[in-house]
């Protein structure tokens, strides 16, 4: 009795720069036969051993189910029909289908989920990226003394490194393919996240995390495009969305790691008053802990065979394919299918790419054409996603992808802002006043906080060994009395009279004495810099916000995977988007901590679907490959998501400056910005064609 599982004969013939796969290995496709591959007696694979005939019957033939060989064939012929009766498909579009019709036989299975572990690492660090500054600010800003601009500039430079890293990474990896670029991108985000962990300058961290996020800003346009080009259609929409869960897992790593390190302030060294590594450096060195992992993952990973296949590199391509096909088929335990590559392939360079050889000019200038050549076939890229077949569905996408991000960052920054603004005006209302207060040769022993002293008299008095948080002295008088070891927050002198004073080892300086007379008064052996307190300065409630917001995002997740391919990408983002609208008016309800938690909760739920829906139809929506004025086919898929994550981040920057500008003032104009972008984008939306049936051009 033949086997009853199709033994697949993949053939390259050398004339077709794609190799050949078609009907009876004819011209014009990647040669497939649908025949059994004959196999020696003693060549029977050990999973059919001791099996007879009658174990190999199929057990849902019983219930009238059809075998799943016979639905692929089924698909397969009615994709044929339907390229026979549409006349003007062209080249690209069958080489496609043929391109499926080979995933298809691959199977899913062990190698696609290896593949996912390894790039869903990449996504989360993406992902932890973005919450590392704003855990560590509140320590940084007092490791480095920033001021006020220098903590907004610090949180908004790494959106613009990943915008540049996203364009820059993209382009690259429809030229040099998707494993390579990725490698690149995440050394570059290794080493220096590595190194902004020692910097002791401002200048030198924010340096350094600006090219941190320039390494990291490539993750999300190639893994998304590589990850792709290794799944069936069928397949795609669901196994996309999973992969966007490891976003939310990268938030739920930084909130933990930052929760369990940051306050931990003795987990640090320090080298004289010059080098300082504290808990919150620590931190940092951990968040680079899921990229690292990718990279050694990525070292056991291929490059993508439909990359490959488009740049002619035939050999190495079906090698992979093989590859793919029998790590599957042997992990499913089931008789062992036949991919075997014959004949003769013919590769053809790029000859786009221009070399020169090694004999001609020098190493600098032979560097200098090969970059120049690179940055001018990356520019052609993009400019052909502004061609006349792609401008419309361009202008679509990129509205969304900005509405959508605008909101979404915007309002994480507003969440946590708003958060800090009910807490300090709750705080504030508790604060104790003590006015014309008279105190005479007293020793202050315990810490002051959150007081207001008016016109009060302080005569001969010592502070020593005390913290001042929230402290204000207006119109008093200081005579003869004696600073020691003071640690102050928010604590400033206004219109005192101070005379015959001595503050040894504070870092009260001048600065905080606002309109004041110093007679007679000694500063002796400030401390210098800023330093951290031993009291716990990072509030539990910062890493709850942030832990509760992505934890929120799992059911959207969820519910967006398993019903991705049957409601539809389109659909999904639509609605998705027109639901976040409304969940952003009830915020006008919102006048405590817990409500505006609450809301944010649904507001990432349901949001996720809709990022997980942009994303799965941008990398369908756009092909791998398309002819660019009747010359050679150019890549753009990566292209194509670099552009458009980067105005994501674009949107990023200009939503989290605009929102946090309104925090304390009103909230009537994040709400009404962020309704009108998500009702923007959602209808827009509605207007994208349907890609959950189309192959992957």
């Amino acid at each position: 009795m033949a086997d009853p599982y199709q033994n697949n004969v993949y053939n390259q013939e050398g004339g077709d720069p794609y190799g050949t796969y078609g009907e009876g290995g004819g011209q014009g496709g990647y040669g497939y036969q649908g025949e059994s591959y004959p196999q020696e007696e003693d060549a029977a694979s050990d999973a059919t051993e001791g099996h007879d005939d009658e174990d190999q019957m199929y057990e849902g033939e019983y219930q009238g189910i059809p075998h799943p060989d016979e639905v692929k064939a089924a698909q397969r012929a009615a994709r044929a029909k339907a390229r026979q009766a549409q006349a003007g498909a062209t080249e690209l579009e069958e080489l496609a289908e043929q391109y499926e019709d080979i995933m298809e036989d691959c199977g899913h299975g062990r190698f696609q989920w290896t593949l996912f572990i390894v790039l869903g690492l990449a996504l989360m660090a993406d992902g932890v990226e973005c919450f590392v500054v704003g855990f560590v600010l509140p320590s940084a800003e007092k490791d480095m003394c920033l001021s006020n601009g220098e903590k907004g500039m610090l949180g908004l430079i790494v959106f613009l490194g990943m915008m540049v890293g996203a364009f820059i990474w993209g382009g690259m990896a429809d030229k040099l393919g998707r494993r390579k670029c990725l490698i690149w991108a995440l050394t570059v985000n290794c080493v220096f996240a590595f190194l902004s962990s020692f910097a002791q300058g401002y200048g030198f961290f924010l340096f350094f995390r600006l090219f941190s996020g320039i390494g990291i800003g490539g993750s999300v346009p190639i893994v998304y495009s590589y990850f792709s080009e290794f799944l069936q259609m069928d397949k795609r929409g669901e196994h996309l969305s999973w992969l966007c869960m490891f976003w939310m897992v990268g938030g739920i790593y930084a909130s933990f790691t930052a929760w369990g390190i940051i306050p931990r302030y003795g987990w640090g060294f320090s080298m004289g008053t010059e080098f300082q590594f504290h808990s919150w450096r620590v931190f940092v060195l951990v968040c680079a802990l899921p990229a690292i992992t990718s990279l050694v993952g990525l070292m056991f990973m291929p490059e993508s065979p439909r990359f490959l296949l488009e740049n002619a590199k035939h050999d190495e391509a079906w090698m992979i394919l093989k590859n793919v096909h029998d790590t599957n088929w042997r992990a499913k335990g089931q008789p062992e299918k036949v991919f075997q590559v014959s004949g003769d392939t013919t590769t053809t360079n790029e000859d786009e790419f221009i070399e020169i050889q090694s004999a001609t000019g020098t190493a600098i200038q032979r560097w200098a054409v090969r970059t120049l050549t690179l940055c001018k076939l990356m520019l052609k890229n993009v400019a052909s996603l502004l061609g006349p077949e792609l401008r419309l569905s361009t202008l679509f996408m990129a509205i969304i992808w900005f509405t959508m991000a605008f909101s979404y960052y915007g309002l994480g920054v507003w969440f946590p802002d708003m958060i800090k603004y009910l807490q300090q005006e709750e705080y504030e209302s508790k604060v104790k006043v003590f006015h014309r207060e008279r105190v005479e040769r007293f020793h202050f022993n315990f810490s002051l906080e959150n007081q207001i002293h008016r016109e009060g008299e302080y005569i001969n008095d010592k502070f020593i060994n005390i913290e001042m948080k929230s402290v204000k002295f207006e119109d008093s008088l200081f005579e003869d009395c004696y600073f020691e070891d003071i640690k102050s927050t928010e604590t400033m002198f206004e219109n005192c009279t101070i005379r015959s004073t001595v503050f040894y080892n504070t870092d009260l300086y001048e600065e905080k004495f606002i309109d004041c007379k110093l007679e007679n008064t000694t500063f002796l052996h400030n401390k210098r810099g800023c330093h951290l307190d031993i009291g716990e300065e990072n509030d539990v409630l910062i890493y709850l916000v942030s832990f509760l917001g992505s934890l929120a995002v799992l059911p959207g997740n969820i519910i967006s995977a398993l019903f991705m391919e049957k409601i539809g990408r389109v659909k999904i983002i639509g609605l998705s988007m027109l639901i976040s609208a409304g969940c952003t008016f009830f915020l006008f309800l919102s006048f405590s901590q817990a409500a505006i938690i609450a809301w944010q909760c649904l507001f990432c739920g349901v949001s996720v679907a809709a990022w997980n829906g942009i994303e799965v139809i941008t990398v369908e929506l756009y092909p791998a490959s398309k002819r660019y004025k009747l010359c050679q086919p150019i890549v753009i898929k990566a292209t194509a998501f670099g552009v458009l994550n980067a105005l994501c981040k674009l949107a990023a920057i200009l939503g989290s400056s605009i929102f946090a500008s309104f925090v304390g003032v009103t909230k009537v104009v994040p709400i009404l910005l962020s309704c009108a972008a998500l009702v923007c984008g959602g209808l827009v939306a509605l207007k994208l064609p349907e890609t959950r049936e189309k192959i992957l051009q």
